[in-house]
């Protein structure tokens, strides 16, 4: 089941503007092809950079500004005045709404980490594998193309998944989990991976989600990604950056009111926005919060 990312792993705005900086320098580095057109159509990269895969014309984007739910900690009915859901990849969609379907695509939660190869865990200089702390998941090892080939296999199952019970789009979480990998990854090798689960994302006729990781952004064409799903980006003053990347296609998560209060004052009406609990849990449930735009902040 998948649960929030944001607790204990937020940064700075000011700290996202020196990464970005030194991100988008690596993987230019590491890619000399063109940044593709600006729907992020164009040759296809292979997995290593250059264009992003093309977006077939079926593909549905979410729609700007509307009304958005927060789902993945357990689906329940949708609150009125809601058109776009996220839910886990082990949940249905929500009938009738723009139904995105989350899948934790670069670590690997505690509960599946035994049904991973043992040699698709990225392991250190001691052969223990990289964990996430945060989460207490292993990050899985995308540092070779071919084993990136290998995982994608494996995560493009969860996509299918995902297209045959009707979802919209996919939502491939961690994709910054290169940051965590103390120096073992790469934004280059993020970047090659995430393009082949948007290249089978979008034969499936699925639109895909960038993931947090603000310092991507500016090449989410390269990646193939076709809008943003941000978690506290009004909190941490992060939003503009990803409504530039993305034309305001992004959907977006604050764990405050504080967050919410300052996402809405400055991108309501062009963002979808809403507050949710950090256990994203259920109605009914402890600790259970949903604000959004017409409701008190």
């Amino acid at each position: 089941m998948g649960v929030s990312r944001a607790a204990g792993r937020r940064r700075t705005a000011g700290a996202w503007a020196a990464a970005l900086i030194v991100t988008l320098a690596a993987v230019a580095g590491c890619d000399s092809g063109g940044s593709g057109t600006a729907d992020g159509s164009g040759g296809d990269s292979g997995g290593q950079g250059g264009r992003g895969p093309s977006r077939p014309a079926a593909v549905r984007l979410p729609p700007r500004g509307a009304g958005f739910d927060y789902q993945i900690g357990g689906a329940y009915p949708p609150p009125k005045g809601v058109r776009i859901v996220s839910r886990d990849r082990s949940d249905s969609p929500a009938p009738g709404l723009y139904n995105i379907c989350y899948v934790n695509a670069f670590q690997a939660q505690p509960e599946e980490r035994s049904a991973w190869p043992a040699d698709l865990l990225l392991r250190d200089a001691h052969g223990k594998a990289v964990i996430d702390e945060d989460w207490n998941e292993a990050l899985l090892d995308i540092g070779t193309p071919a084993k990136r080939e290998r995982v994608a296999q494996r995560v493009n199952q969860w996509i299918d998944g995902c297209a045959r019970k009707g979802f919209d789009a996919v939502e491939p979480d961690n994709y910054d989990s290169y940051t965590r990998s103390h120096r073992l990854l790469t934004a280059a090798d993020a970047t090659a991976f995430m393009t082949l689960l948007s290249r089978h994302a979008h034969a499936r006729r699925l639109a895909i989600a960038q993931k947090n990781t603000a310092a991507l952004a500016g090449v989410r064409e390269r990646a193939g990604l076709d809008f943003a799903v941000t978690e506290e980006c009004g909190q941490y003053d992060e939003c503009g950056m990803y409504a530039k990347a993305f034309d305001d296609r992004v959907v977006d998560i604050e764990y405050t009111d504080t967050g919410l209060r300052s996402a809405l004052t400055h991108w309501g009406g062009r963002l979808s926005i809403v507050r949710r609990d950090r256990d994203v849990s259920t109605p009914g449930s402890e600790g259970y919060v949903r604000k959004a735009a017409d409701g008190p902040v």
